[in-house]
C-alpha cells in the first residue's frame, strides 16, 4: 500500500520495504531452511524476483509490507498485512525473521506495532486480523496466543512438511479484543 507509515517501538522500527532490503530477504529465502519450514514457505525464488519484489512491494494494493529493523537500520525480517479487505475490514498477518533474530522479542514487538496501526481508526481501521500457523511451530503459536490471537479452527493435515502432514491452525484477533487486552 502506498504511503505506509514508519512505526517505532522500543526495540524495532518498522519501515516500508525498500530495494536495498533485497540482500536480507534473499538470505531468508535461500539460506534459512528452518525458517522456511516453520512458515510453510515452499516456493523457490530467484534473485531477480527478490530484487523486483523489494523494489516494488511498497506500491502494491491490498497489502502493507514493513521491514523489521533495529538501531542500525539492519534488516531483521518482515511483517506483512496482506489480503486487506477494506469493505470487511479484515487482513491476514505474516511474520518472518532472519536467523539469529528469533526469540529476542523483535517479532512480538513488531506484531504489537502493526496491530496498533491496523486497529487504529486513523490507521487502517481494521476489525479483524487473522493468521495461519503450522502445528510444527509451537513457539510462534505461543507468541500469537500471548498477544491475544484466539484459535478459530484447525485445517487437519493441510500442509505437507517433508514427508509428513501437519495441521494449519487458524487464529485471529478482533479490534475490541485488542483494545481491551491487558498490557
Amino acid at each position: 500500500m502506498k504511503g505506509m507509515p514508519t512505526l517505532r517501538g522500543e526495540m524495532v522500527t518498522l519501515r516500508p520495504i525498500r530495494a536495498d532490503d533485497a540482500d536480507g530477504m534473499w538470505e531468508m529465502a535461500t539460506d534459512d531452511p528452518e525458517g522456511t519450514r516453520q512458515t510453510g514457505t515452499t516456493q523457490k525464488f530467484t534473485r531477480e524476483q527478490v530484487d523486483e519484489w523489494c523494489a516494488t512491494v511498497a506500491d502494491r494494493d491490498g497489502r502493507a509490507d514493513w521491514a523489521i529493523t533495529h538501531e542500525t537500520d539492519e534488516y531483521l525480517g518482515e511483517i506483512v498485512l496482506n489480503e486487506i479487505d477494506e469493505h470487511s475490514r479484515n487482513a491476514n498477518l505474516r511474520l518472518a525473521l532472519r536467523p539469529g533474530h528469533r526469540g529476542r522479542g523483535f517479532g512480538g514487538e513488531a506484531i504489537q506495532l502493526v496491530l496498533d496501526h491496523a486497529f487504529d481508526p486513523h490507521g487502517l481501521a481494521l476489525h479483524r486480523v487473522s493468521l495461519d500457523v503450522l502445528s510444527i511451530n509451537p513457539r510462534a503459536f505461543a507468541l500469537y496466543e500471548s498477544l491475544g490471537f484466539l484459535v478459530e479452527g484447525r485445517l487437519r493435515e493441510a500442509h505437507l512438511d517433508g514427508e509428513h502432514w501437519c495441521d494449519v491452525i487458524v487464529m485471529a484477533v478482533l479490534e475490541d479484543d485488542w483494545r481491551t487486552r491487558d498490557r
